[in-house]
């Protein structure tokens, strides 16, 4: 394989360009130059998948090439086929680069890489290294191969990695290059995996987002609100398998209509990690649960009686939408309403199942999620403050205390109004 056959290939690698464009087949057999080099496929690494049993397994990596599909769709990146093997999955794609940072942002895989193809001889695979050496390896670079094998070959890992280097170092020396191996710390590394029926030799990874297939471990409710904390805590149960259905309590008059718009547009951002799969998004007033509390009970306790009420309104959403869980962004300690003791008093005899992700995170934990995921900037828009928060809010509740301001209200009917005026949204 000579460098001016492999460089139009090699190219995409490095610019996500189709492998097909400015390539010269004259002189040589089609079908052979397919079956020697085709840089149109993105290796897809899954973790956690692996120690599923059997049938979970495969439910999983079917559910994940499913979520992959959808993915790419949503960006517009064409694929001619997502297959998998024991370990892997593979996508088959003239643009390769752009398959495997899409495929990355999908939940579930842990890394992505753009490689080219070969058969699974050490002669095909020193080949390639060799002429890919010679556009990316320069006077004064030290170099490694990194080798894996699964399936069944006459040859170790080992013996991949001899052959492929010492390939590297031949065809650099005879270009005028002197070349430097270095296994701890090199400038450049050559990846080749090779399996059964094929090799794979690539240059990059791209590090996936983790967790497990979106759709795997059901759907429960979120409460968000569009500040920091909420879209982060239900992106990270979205990493976790779960798919969310979004709530959101308007406080109006209490809140601007900014605040709506906001929480409404980290919906959406959410949206685009979950391609494939609709949201359905409740919008429930709120203000005259809060204007309640305001005339009826002791001001200090708004917040709180605020917060068990969101959570009477999101569970009977959870109930509604068949879901198994009710999500916040609440992190121990970060605000005055957020103290052990005020969290104890939230859920006092309310029997429903609450999950905080973000319990033990502190703030700048927090943002770095937010501007990863795309979040950040729109919860730093201004939308003001609800007007509803006490000058001094309670911060060491007495469960028993809330209990009683209960008793004071219909509280039941507050639900089923509120529930009976609520609105649903697909974003």
């Amino acid at each position: 394989m000579t460098k001016e056959k492999i460089e139009p290939y090699f190219q995409i690698l490095r610019e996500g360009r189709d492998a097909t464009e400015n390539v010269d087949n004259s002189g040589s057999d089609p079908s052979q130059l397919e079956t020697e080099v085709l840089a149109d496929v993105v290796l897809v690494r899954y973790g956690e998948l692996a120690l599923k049993s059997s049938g979970i397994r495969d439910w999983y990596e079917k559910l994940l090439m499913k979520n992959i599909a959808a993915m790419l769709e949503s960006r517009e990146i064409p694929y001619s086929q997502i297959r998998r093997e024991w370990g892997r999955i593979f996508i088959e794609t003239a643009d390769s680069r752009a398959a495997a940072e899409a495929a990355a942002d999908v939940f579930g895989i842990v890394s992505t890489s753009p490689a080219l193809t070969t058969e699974p001889s050490l002669e095909k695979a020193a080949s390639i290294c060799a002429d890919i050496a010679q556009d990316i390896i320069k006077e004064g670079d030290s170099f490694a191969i990194r080798a894996r094998r699964s399936g069944n070959h006459p040859f170790s890992s080992a013996d991949i990695g001899k052959a492929c280097g010492d390939a590297v170092w031949n065809s650099l020396e005879k270009n005028g290059v002197n070349p430097r191996v270095n296994l701890s710390s090199p400038d450049k590394e050559i990846f080749v995996e090779m399996r059964q029926k094929l090799a794979y030799i690539f240059l990059e990874t791209f590090k996936g987002v983790g967790g497990l297939p979106l759709g795997t471990q059901g759907s429960m409710v979120v409460l968000i609100s569009g500040g920091l904390d909420s879209p982060v805590a239900a992106w990270l149960m979205m990493k976790r398998g779960v798919m969310i259905i979004p709530v959101f309590c308007n406080n109006t008059p209490y809140a601007q209509s900014a605040a709506r718009e906001r929480a409404f547009d980290c919906i959406r951002q959410l949206q685009k990690w979950a391609p494939g799969h609709q949201f359905r998004t409740y919008e429930i007033p709120h203000g005259p649960n809060l204007q309640s509390f305001i005339e009826i009970c002791n001001r200090k306790n708004t917040c709180l009686l605020c917060k068990r009420m969101m959570y009477r309104e999101a569970y009977e959403v959870m109930k509604k939408e068949n879901a198994s869980g009710i999500i916040t962004g609440s992190s121990l300690g970060q605000v005055a309403s957020q103290t052990a003791a005020n969290m104890h008093a939230e859920i006092y005899q309310l029997a429903i199942p609450i999950y905080h992700p973000l319990i033990a995170f502190d703030k700048t934990e927090i943002m770095d999620i937010a501007r990863k995921i795309g979040t950040y900037d729109i919860s730093n828009r201004s939308a003001g403050s609800c007007t509803a928060v006490p000058e001094r809010p309670e911060i060491g509740a007495n469960y028993d205390l809330i209990m009683i301001e209960e008793k004071k209200m219909d509280i039941e009917n507050m639900v089923s109004n509120a529930l009976k005026a609520a609105k649903v949204f697909k974003l």
